[in-house]
């Protein structure tokens, strides 16, 4: 009986302290749903202040187009019109929008809401257009100043991060949508086939027709990019201009209505393992030179196909479409030294930059990015 009773006792303790452990398992578990509970109600609080703060400063736009006569509609017929967005970077009443949003209209009007949350139209006119990176800048009179929202930069958002789009889709004013930056980078889609500088941020937040020109705010309430094509063959698959990308055009948008890009006459593409084997290099750093245009400035400087280009100036150089870009904004007259691998040896050429050629196309011989012959086909992107 005594052993049954010490007995009786051991397995009372032992059930007492697993019990205890269970319970103090059980409140650690509590305590973390609870805290996990607390950071998702503060994230949605703050990505909801975020989307408050940023509303009185996006705008709608609504275009009207010229018939294909030349002449304004017939009173049979409806003009046409077109849906956008934008927002407004500056108090004096510019606002930032897509190209494409605009292009072809004869009238423009925007809508943007009152301290009151009443409707006011105004029209506006074009202040500067760049077609190759889809960006345009508008003015309109409100007779004051008005709110703004900061551009900030795309390098302050990641993969995963969230991401607050507000726009204009199918004409449901002021509508927003949430989600995270899925890609960035994202150089291998043609919005409706045009050519141009394209490193989309894509998104699964909700990108539809009539959010071009849109912001995409992070959850600090800055612009990171502006909202610009969706792939009309899946759902949560929009893509976005980082800012960057504009800030760098829009002193000339003001000053010039327009954007005059540099030149050099070369074709670059990303490098390969094979064409590393073929040129002879040891790694994969740079991209590769596949053309240079006879009598360029490129040409005159002594760039060869085969080179392997790994910096411009102090930087590196990781893909074409990036060097592509640097070297086109880099400055008319300017001079810019490359960092080169030929057949393995380094050599350093400087070139210096020209205007491109009337009539050019901006695929052709500014630094051409050709990227390796897609194993898919391109996602269909369409512009909304």
């Amino acid at each position: 009986m005594a052993m049954k009773s010490g007995m009786g006792k051991w397995v009372a303790g032992l059930l007492s302290i697993t019990a205890l452990s269970a319970q103090a398992s059980s409140g650690e578990g509590r305590q973390a749903i609870e805290s996990k509970g607390r950071r998702i109600r503060t994230q949605h609080s703050e990505i909801s202040q975020v989307a408050k703060a940023a509303m009185p400063a996006v705008v709608s736009i609504t275009t009207r187009e010229e018939s294909q006569s030349g002449s304004e509609s017939s009173s049979s017929e409806e003009p046409h019109k077109g849906l956008g967005s934008g927002f407004i970077i500056h108090p004096d009443g510019y606002i930032l929008t897509c190209s494409h949003v605009i292009e072809g209209s004869t009238e423009i009007t925007v809508t943007m809401l009152d301290e009151v949350g009443r409707s006011r139209e105004y029209k506006a006119e074009v202040v500067g257009q760049d077609t190759q990176i889809d960006a345009a800048l508008l003015k309109i009179n409100a007779g004051h100043k008005l709110p703004v929202l900061k551009l900030g930069s795309s390098k302050s958002v990641d993969v995963a991060d969230w991401v607050v789009v507000i726009g204009n889709p199918f004409g449901l004013t002021h509508s927003v949508s949430v989600g995270v930056v899925s890609f960035k980078g994202r150089a291998d889609v043609t919005p409706s086939g045009r050519t141009g500088f394209f490193d989309f941020i894509q998104t699964d937040a909700s990108i539809n027709p009539g959010n071009s020109g849109g912001p995409m705010l992070d959850v600090n309430g800055d612009v990171v990019a502006v909202s610009n094509a969706v792939n009309v063959a899946g759902q949560g698959i929009g893509f976005a201009v980082p800012i960057d990308m504009v800030k760098e055009v829009l002193p000339q948008l003001y000053a010039k209505g327009t954007v005059k890009r540099a030149w050099i006459g070369l074709s670059v593409q990303d490098l390969t393992p094979e064409d590393a084997g073929k040129v002879g290099a040891s790694s994969m750093d740079g991209v590769l030179v596949s053309d240079v245009v006879g009598g360029s400035p490129a040409a005159r400087a002594g760039l060869q196909p085969g080179d392997i280009i790994l910096s411009i100036g102090r930087s590196r150089v990781e893909r074409a479409h990036n060097l592509r870009w640097r070297v086109a904004n880099a400055g008319i007259g300017n001079h810019v030294e490359f960092r080169v691998s030929r057949r393995g040896k380094p050599l350093r050429v400087k070139v210096r930059l020209e205007e491109l050629p009337l009539g050019g196309d901006v695929s052709e011989g500014i630094a051409q990015a050709k990227a390796p012959a897609p194993t898919k086909a391109r996602p269909s992107v369409s512009k909304p």
